[in-house]
């Protein structure tokens, strides 16, 4: 038997979808390419993307934990981030590691996403 993984998509805990589409959608330039709720009213369960990383967004009690972390490893760091517009709770910085330039972000859900750039080896 072989397998073959076609993607990827973590699932973070979300508790409002206002704050996430403003977070995700208008800050970090997301795609929101879809949505499910099984009736009016209920929980939503949503579908990003941002270029090959696709996100899931539950509001589903059980689906994901608050406080979960994604890593993507990303090239093009530095003109992400200076392309990023302002945000009002949050300002983030360059960090250079050894193993490449970092930034890190929290969504209003506490889950974190940490961009990875591992060809970028000049000091932030």
């Amino acid at each position: 038997m072989s397998l073959t993984v076609t993607r990827t998509a973590p699932v973070f805990r979300s508790f409002d979808e206002g704050l996430a589409r403003a977070f995700y959608v208008d800050w970090l330039g997301f795609a929101w390419e879809g949505e499910h709720r099984f009736e009016p009213g209920m929980p939503l369960y949503a579908f990003l993307r941002l270029g090959d990383f696709h996100l899931h967004l539950s509001e589903h009690h059980g689906d994901a934990t608050p406080g979960s972390t994604a890593l993507l490893y990303v090239t093009g760091l530095r003109d992400y981030h200076a392309a990023l517009p302002p945000h009002p709770n949050m300002r983030p910085g360059l960090q250079q590691q050894p193993w490449g330039l970092e930034m890190a972000v929290t969504d209003p859900f506490g889950n974190r996403l940490r961009f990875l750039d591992q060809g970028d080896t000049d000091q932030a």
